[in-house]
C-alpha cells in the first residue's frame, strides 16, 4: 500500500464499510465509509478526465461539508495539490494566493459565487484558474462554471491508480506572513501521514469516536483532527461553521465524544450553556489552542464537568507541537503540555543554547511532520528550518523542570483574534496606502470578545483624518478578522537604530486599552 493519505479513505471502506464517516449537520447527510470513497474516487477520476496531472494544484473556496472532504481526498488520490483557500479572505487577497500556487481549478460554493466571479472577471490577471467548478444549485451557477455534481455523474468510482505519494506534494496552507505577504506552507503525504500518527498516539482517541469539528477545514487545527479521526476510524460530525447554541445541541443529539474549540469560541459556549437542557454526557474532553487557555476558563469547564486540553501546534507543523494529557489537565492547567510522540520540543536562549528551567526562551520543533518549507519561497524556509531539521516556531514559552511547556508570548509580532492569525504588517500596509497617513504601526491589546485585536497607531499628515475615516478606509480591503477595531493617532512611532518598530515600547504605551 502506498502511503498516499488518500487511500485512508479506501482503507476505511474495506475496515469499517458501514461506519458513518461523516455527518453533515447543515443537511443532515450521512455518508459511510464506503459511500464516502465512492465521492472521492469520483472527485479524482473527474479531475484526471479534465486534464489534472501530477502536482496540479486544485483549490478549494468552501465552507465546511462532504464536498470539502470529497475535494481534499479525491485531490489526494488523484495525485493533485490541495489549496484550501480562508474563506473569510477578500479577492485581492485570494487573488495573490491563486497566482502564487498557480491553481488551475476552484472549487467553490454558491456563499462565494459573487467573489468568484470578481476573479473571473479579472481573467489572468486575477488567477491563473481555468476550470471552475461549483458546488450548489445549477440555477445559482456562474455561467463560466461546471457543476460538481454533474461532474461527479459522469465519472467512475473505481478506485483511480495512485500516482502520488510520499514525499510528493499534498497541500500548500496559506499562512499570512510577516513581510505583508502570505506564504503557503507545504506539505507532502508523508508528513501529513506523520502529523496523524503522532496526534493520534498522543491524544485520547479511539475508534468510534465522534469528532465535531466546528473550525473552518482550511485550518490545519481542523484539517488535522478530520484526518486523525478517519485514520482511527472514527466519525467526523461537521457543523459549516461555529454556532455556540448550536454545538449544545448536537454534543446530545450526535453524542460528541471529542472536539476542539478555540479560547474565543469556549468563551462564547458559556454564554449560551443550559445544565437542564444540554446532554453532555458523552463529551469526553475538548482540545483548545490557537493561544493560551486562561487557567479560569479551563477550571470553568471542569467545574461543567468538561476537560479542557490545552494544544500548541502550528500549520508550519501540520498541527502537533506540544499537548497536556488528561493526567495533568487540572493539575498543570496552564500549561500546554509535552512534545507529542514523535515529536521534539526545544526552548532556547538567542544564542541557540537550551535555555535553564523556567527560563523563557523560544519554541523549536523537530519531528517528521515539519513542513517541507515555503512554497516559492526558499530564503524564508532556509530562515525557519536549520540544517538539524528543527523548527523555528517565532513563540516564547518557558520549560519547567518535568518538561511540560508555557506558551507565554510570541517572539513574531502575530495577533491572534477569534482563533485566527492576524499578522501586523499586513495592516500596516493598507494604512500607509491611505492618504493623509505618513506611518502606521499594528499591535494587539486585549478584546473581550475575540481574546485580542489589532489596535492601529498612526502618524497623521492630514490633521482632519478622523478615526472613523481610518476603520472605513480599510474595510474591504482586508478580511474583517484582520479589519483594526480601534485607532490612535500619535505624532512619532518608537523605532529603533536601523528603523524598526519598537513594538513592545507601544504595547507598553497602549497596555491600557482594550476593544469590547
Amino acid at each position: 500500500m502506498k502511503n498516499n493519505i488518500g487511500l485512508f479513505i479506501s482503507k476505511r471502506a474495506q475496515l469499517s464499510p458501514s461506519v458513518d464517516a461523516v455527518f453533515d449537520v447543515a443537511s443532515g447527510r450521512r455518508q459511510t465509509y464506503v459511500e464516502l470513497d465512492d465521492r472521492c474516487n469520483r472527485v479524482a477520476n473527474a479531475l484526471h478526465d479534465g486534464g489534472l496531472e501530477l502536482g496540479d494544484r486544485v483549490a478549494t473556496l468552501l465552507m465546511n461539508g462532504p464536498e470539502f472532504v470529497e475535494t481534499f481526498f479525491g485531490t489526494a488520490k488523484a495525485g493533485g495539490v490541495i489549496v484550501a483557500l480562508n474563506w473569510r479572505l477578500v479577492a485581492d487577497e485570494l487573488s495573490f494566493i491563486l497566482t502564487d500556487s498557480g491553481a488551475n481549478t476552484l472549487v467553490f460554493g454558491t456563499a462565494f459565487n459573487e467573489l468568484v466571479e470578481e476573479l473571473h472577471a479579472r481573467g489572468t490577471d486575477g488567477t491563473q484558474v481555468t476550470n471552475w467548478v461549483h458546488v450548489g444549485d445549477a440555477a445559482h451557477r456562474p455561467s463560466f462554471a461546471h457543476g460538481y455534481e454533474d461532474m461527479l455523474g459522469r465519472a467512475s468510482a473505481d478506485e483511480p491508480e495512485v500516482v502520488a505519494c510520499d514525499d510528493d506534494l499534498l497541500f500548500i496552507m496559506y499562512t499570512s506572513g510577516t513581510t505583508g505577504l502570505p506564504k503557503g506552507v507545504m506539505h507532502s503525504h508523508k508528513t501529513a501521514i506523520w502529523s496523524v500518527i503522532t496526534a493520534n498516539a498522543t491524544a485520547d482517541v479511539r475508534y468510534a469516536d465522534r469528532y465535531l469539528i466546528c473550525l473552518p477545514l482550511f485550518h490545519v487545527g481542523a484539517l488535522n483532527p478530520l484526518l486523525s479521526t478517519f485514520h482511527k476510524g472514527g466519525s467526523a460530525i461537521i457543523m459549516a461553521e461555529f454556532d455556540p447554541v448550536k454545538i449544545w445541541e448536537v454534543f446530545g443529539s450526535e453524542q460528541i465524544t471529542v472536539t476542539l474549540a478555540v479560547p474565543a469560541m469556549l468563551n462564547f459556549m458559556l454564554l449560551t450553556y443550559d445544565k437542564a437542557a444540554h446532554d453532555i454526557s458523552s463529551l469526553r474532553w475538548v482540545m483548545s489552542g490557537a493561544a493560551p487557555v486562561p487557567v479560569s476558563l479551563i477550571e470553568t469547564y471542569a467545574e461543567m464537568g468538561i476537560e479542557i486540553h490545552q494544544v500548541y501546534g502550528l500549520t508550519e507543523t501540520c498541527g502537533p507541537g506540544c499537548l497536556i494529557s488528561p493526567d495533568d489537565a487540572l493539575t498543570r492547567a496552564g500549561s500546554t503540555g509535552k512534545a507529542f510522540f514523535h515529536t521534539e520540543v526545544r526552548v532556547v536562549d538567542e544564542d541557540g543554547n537550551d535555555c535553564d528551567a523556567e527560563e523563557a526562551g523560544e519554541v523549536l520543533i523537530r519531528g517528521p511532520h515539519i513542513m517541507l518549507g515555503y512554497w516559492n519561497r526558499a530564503e524564508a524556509t532556509a530562515e525557519s528550518i536549520d540544517a538539524d531539521g528543527w523548527l523555528r516556531t517565532g513563540d516564547v514559552a518557558m520549560m519547567d523542570a518535568d518538561g511540560f511547556v508555557y506558551i507565554q508570548d510570541r517572539v513574531k509580532d502575530m495577533i491572534i483574534s477569534g482563533g485566527e492569525n492576524v499578522y501586523p504588517a499586513e495592516i500596516e500596509n493598507v494604512l500607509v496606502s491611505m492618504e493623509g497617513i505618513t506611518e502606521a504601526a499594528v499591535i494587539g491589546v486585549p478584546s473581550e470578545k475575540w481574546g485580542e485585536s489589532p489596535l492601529a497607531v498612526v502618524v497623521k499628515a492630514d490633521e482632519s483624518i478622523t478615526a472613523e475615516q481610518v476603520l472605513e478606509y480599510c474595510d474591504g480591503k482586508l478580511a474583517r478578522f484582520k479589519l483594526p477595531k480601534h485607532v490612535e493617532f500619535t505624532d512619532v512611532i518608537p523605532r529603533n537604530p536601523t528603523g524598526k518598530v519598537l513594538k513592545r515600547v507601544l504595547r507598553e504605551q497602549y497596555k491600557e486599552t482594550s476593544t469590547p
